[in-house]
């Protein structure tokens, strides 16, 4: 995976940090602006299945994941497909955000809530 180019459906920019063992699946598109950092166990997953079971094995769904400009994903979450992590945001430990999480907020749990606005 190149950095700062675009790869596949992965865009990475220059300055950000990656722990160890951590998941992209990108088949739905995945941005990473600067200045994220991403801890250990992190899984950005872009695609899955239908839910219906007659559709399970017919294909795969796809939807882009964008995580803006100084964002912490703190280890063990999981970032589901068609999701933004707004700037500033950080993801709590072991969460699962399904949806848009607000710039400037911290969210956690499963699935991710607001727990807080963060302010400097």
């Amino acid at each position: 995976m190149g950095i700062g180019n675009s790869v596949g459906c992965c865009r990475l920019k220059p300055a950000r940090f990656v722990n160890q063992n951590c998941t992209f699946y990108d088949l739905g598109g995945l941005d990473i602006a600067d200045d994220v950092m991403i801890g250990p166990n992190v899984s950005i997953i872009t695609s899955g299945h239908p839910i219906e079971p007659s559709q399970r094995r017919a294909g795969v769904t796809a939807k882009p994941i964008a995580i803006e400009r100084n964002v912490w994903i703190a280890a063990g979450a999981t970032i589901i497909g068609g999701a933004t992590v707004g700037e500033n945001s950080v993801v709590a430990a072991g969460s699962v955000v399904t949806k848009d999480v607000p710039p400037n907020t911290l969210v956690g749990g499963n699935p991710a809530r607001i727990i807080r606005s963060i302010a400097e």
